[in-house]
């Protein structure tokens, strides 16, 4: 089992930036693909973006050239970069490590580990 728990969410105005972290624990993150999600309040948990083992990148349309994902296996913690931050960026953030394959990157479905979620809110 692995552990995840995100930090680095806050209030910021739109055009402004964060660094969000989660740190696992329990066993090596490096085993896993791992994933930022994020819900909104009132709409559906969607994937932001994802990191595999081998460090490969996917991310969602929406938050591409704005948002970077990245890890640090040495220090067992994944990174999710959001710059140029927009009102609709507003959700709660979840980090998250895949458990099963198949699928599309961004099936929440295939993530069985997540942490408990951080908020991030941007003004305009």
């Amino acid at each position: 089992q692995v552990q995840l728990v995100e930090s680095g969410g806050g209030s910021v105005q739109a055009g402004g930036s964060l660094r969000l972290s989660c740190a696992a624990s329990g066993d090596s993150a490096s085993r896993y693909c791992m994933g930022w999600f994020r819900q909104a309040t009132g709409k559906e948990r969607e994937g932001v973006a994802t990191i595999d083992r081998v460090g490969r990148t996917s991310y969602a349309d929406s938050v591409k050239g704005r948002f970077t994902i990245s890890k640090d296996n040495a220090k067992n913690t994944l990174f999710l970069e959001v710059n140029s931050l927009k009102p609709e960026d507003t959700a709660m953030y979840y980090c998250a490590a895949k458990t099963k394959g198949g699928g599309r990157w961004s099936d929440a479905g295939n993530f069985g580990y997540w942490g408990q979620g951080i908020q991030v809110t941007v003004s305009s």
